[in-house]
């Protein structure tokens, strides 16, 4: 399909800036046969006894370091250099820790130079490539996690960060209530708008939960310059689905009852792991991008935010619930003022083919 099919005209200042507080206190457009306006705690309602929701469990790090390139001699000046870690690389040597990263100004930057963090974080360019270096750091892999937690910062969506600073709330509010698993350089944001209150009315009313990991990469941000879909790659994420959480998801649908993704995330990752028989254990990379037309085997309904235009999750919901019927579903959350993306409000979407 064309990209421009999935254009809309979106104000800017539905693009929200700030989550809602509470958490809950967001808003929430069901979109079925109908569109129905309610508020995010609603969801107790929504979710039915037997129905398995599905939680991306990732954690964000810290992964924006800013740091100073020494001067190279003398009479040279030190850099300030600004770096945002996107995708963690394996290494023959396990104890060695390399990342690529988004840097500015890259051009500063060449092989063999050396960016200090802080006094217990430092690393080495390997390689450079327009915007965009692999660095070894100077710690090893087993107190990496530690000096990045006490160097780095929140890595806000780019469209925050030029308009606000990061700051202490963002701590709390860009992070989960469920996340247990460090790796992510992105909220999975479906999932901030559930409060620890919520998750404990919905196991009294016997809605199950299960956890994956998706750990997001920075590429989630990345515009889609193509013209048509399949001219477009998508950058490829680790994630991983056990052999409990795959069987218990079959089981949940052989019952008849609905698995709920929270997050484009983790509908990505358990369509990577479906089959014909059903869902299958998963522990790999995926690069899936879903487009209308897909056939969809593990979800039966999607907890999601309002996506920007041209995204390729506005064409993944536009894939889940029909592109007519979501985009009409747009056209009204902007009339109504919902907000938009990463702290914005959400939707729950029923599946267009069921």
């Amino acid at each position: 399909m064309r990209v421009d099919e999935f254009d809309f005209d979106l104000p800017d200042e539905l693009i929200a800036l700030r989550p809602a507080s509470p958490r809950s206190a967001s808003r929430l457009l069901c979109v079925g046969k109908e569109l129905v306006d309610r508020q995010f705690s609603d969801i107790i309602e929504v979710l039915q006894p037997g129905d398995l929701l599905v939680r991306n469990n990732t954690k964000v790090i810290p992964a924006a370091l800013r740091g100073i390139r020494p001067a190279r001699d003398e009479q040279g000046q030190d850099t300030e250099v600004e770096i945002n870690l996107h995708k963690s690389l394996a290494s023959e040597n396990m104890n060695e820790v390399r990342w690529r990263a988004f840097a500015r100004p890259a051009k500063r930057l060449r092989e063999g130079d050396e960016v200090v963090f802080s006094p217990i974080l430092s690393a080495t360019v390997i390689m450079r490539n327009a915007a965009e270096v692999e660095l070894k750091f100077n710690t090893q892999s087993d107190s990496f996690s530690e000096a990045l937690q006490a160097t780095g910062e929140m890595p806000l969506p780019p469209y925050i960060g030029r308009k606000r600073e990061v700051d202490e709330k963002d701590q709390q509010d860009y992070q989960t209530v469920f996340a247990t698993r460090q790796g992510s350089v992105a909220a999975p944001t479906a999932g901030l708008h559930f409060t620890d209150e919520i998750f404990s009315s919905l196991e009294k009313k016997h809605v199950r939960l299960a956890d994956v990991t998706l750990h997001v990469g920075a590429g989630t941000f990345l515009p889609v310059t193509a013209e048509d879909t399949k001219d477009h790659q998508m950058h490829a994420e680790w994630g991983e689905v056990s052999p409990e959480v795959a069987q218990l998801i079959n089981e949940t649908r052989a019952a008849g009852n609905k698995v709920i993704s929270v997050g484009t995330t983790s509908l990505r990752l358990l369509e990577s792991a479906a089959g014909e028989n059903g869902v299958e254990p998963f522990s790999d990379e995926t690069d899936i991008f879903i487009t209308p037309g897909f056939r969809f085997r593990a979800v039966d309904a999607l907890i999601t935010n309002f996506h920007l235009p041209r995204s390729t999750l506005f064409m993944l919901v536009s894939a889940f619930s029909g592109h007519a019927r979501m985009k009409a579903a747009y056209a009204h959350a902007i009339k109504q003022g919902y907000r938009f993306y990463s702290y914005g409000d959400a939707c729950y979407l029923e599946r267009h083919d069921q």
